[in-house]
């Protein structure tokens, strides 16, 4: 871990560098792209540095990964390591790229801290960053090996076989490969990068969670229309929307993610909100093929019926499983007598919930959050809380 020269320099400095980092991301980025502009040809998603997400998401993985090394110097910070790892090889990230990187950061770090970075003080924060880096480097070269990849080799072709509008905002994809490379099986829970070329001839990626098993032969995946109001619309959702049709080829990776379902004997509760049902709706899919027999709570909130995405498959791999039940939270309930959803927030204080579960959650941050925190409040332990982010994550809750 950190030497014992370095130790106490980070220790001192944290405060300093942790109040300054939103502005030291801020600078990073901006110098970064100044000097390799050809990163964000295919690398780094352009939406999220314009609305600031990245950054946001940069300086908090910093700070919890340099906070962590001073107060638990012989510990690694896994949940942050292995998702920022999975994320990264999905982008087919090279371990050379973390050298750019280093050199931006530190120029980042001393043009906004300026004198107070002394050579001892360069030196210290170097140390963290390769501990991060090394780390992460070497958990990549881990997850491309065990799928059969290299970086440049992550990406394959995909021709779109179906294409099916299931709420006036999301459309699911439904994708066979073009060349015989094998198919690398999915987990239930992971996702996939999408990278397109986007009109002005930058490849964006995108990534988006695998809503079906694999059957040998082809992908599934939903994607929801992104609207931001005040900003610029998601300019990969609305072309996989409006021009990649049935018959058109695709760029997608392999999948990745670390929050997988686990194969266990122990009752499982699946919560999520809005588009969060998307890998709900996949590891649903391995456990209805599986006729998993354990206990499966299927809890789900949304603004109305009609905004409520793969609703019909969601319940028909319910009916194939042999003990679960579901439970629904509409805004609007018209339309949902069938359902018999409850008009509100997804509340759990006073819901029932089975002994010894495992749970997942995915949806809006803030729907996670009140969730998480009901459940830790009923005596959940944290490490029976799995969440997907998506996006860069912005919460780390398993440092907070």
């Amino acid at each position: 871990m950190l030497s014992d020269a370095a130790l106490p320099v980070v220790e001192a400095t944290l405060p300093v560098v942790g109040e300054h980092i939103q502005e030291i991301a801020t600078r990073f980025y901006r110098h970064l792209f100044e000097e390799h502009p050809e990163l964000l040809d295919g690398v780094f998603n352009r939406g999220n540095q314009a609305d600031g997400r990245q950054q946001q998401a940069l300086a908090g993985s910093v700070a919890a990964f340099a906070g962590y090394l001073v107060s638990n110097p012989r510990k690694l910070p896994d949940h942050l390591l292995s998702r920022i790892s999975h994320k990264h090889a999905s982008l087919g990230v090279q371990a050379e790229q973390y050298d750019v990187v280093a050199e931006n950061l530190m120029w980042a770090i001393g043009d906004v801290l300026g004198d107070a970075v002394t050579p001892e003080v360069a030196g210290a924060w170097g140390e963290v960053y390769w501990l991060m880096a090394n780390m992460l480097i070497n958990r990549e070269r881990g997850l491309y090996g065990a799928v059969g990849l290299t970086p440049e080799s992550v990406y394959s072709t995909w021709r779109v076989t179906e294409k099916t509008q299931e709420t006036p905002d999301t459309v699911t994809f439904v994708v066979e490969p073009v060349d015989h490379r094998d198919v690398k099986p999915s987990l239930p829970g992971q996702y996939v990068t999408a990278r397109l070329r986007m009109p002005d001839g930058v490849l964006q990626p995108r990534q988006y969670s695998l809503t079906r098993a694999d059957d040998g032969e082809h992908r599934v995946f939903a994607v929801k229309r992104v609207h931001s109001p005040g900003r610029p619309d998601g300019e990969v959702s609305h072309l996989l929307h409006d021009q990649v049709q049935v018959g058109d080829e695709i760029e997608l990776s392999a999948p990745f993610g670390d929050v997988v379902l686990e194969y266990t004997d122990r009752p499982l509760v699946l919560a999520s909100a809005g588009i969060g049902i998307t890998p709900m709706a996949g590891m649903l899919s391995h456990l209805a093929n599986a006729a998993a027999p354990r206990h499966v709570l299927f809890l789900h909130a949304d603004d109305a019926i009609g905004t409520y995405a793969l609703r019909d498959q969601v319940f028909a791999d319910l009916g194939r499983l042999p003990n679960a039940t579901a439970a629904t939270w509409l805004l609007d309930t018209d339309g949902a007598e069938g359902l018999d959803a409850q008009q509100g927030f997804m509340d759990l204080r006073e819901r029932d919930l089975p002994a010894d579960a495992q749970y997942y959650l995915c949806g809006p941050l803030p729907f996670m959050q009140s969730v998480r925190s009901a459940l830790i409040e009923r005596g959940v332990p944290a490490r029976d809380i799995q969440y997907e982010v998506f996006g860069p994550d912005l919460w780390l809750a398993d440092f907070a």
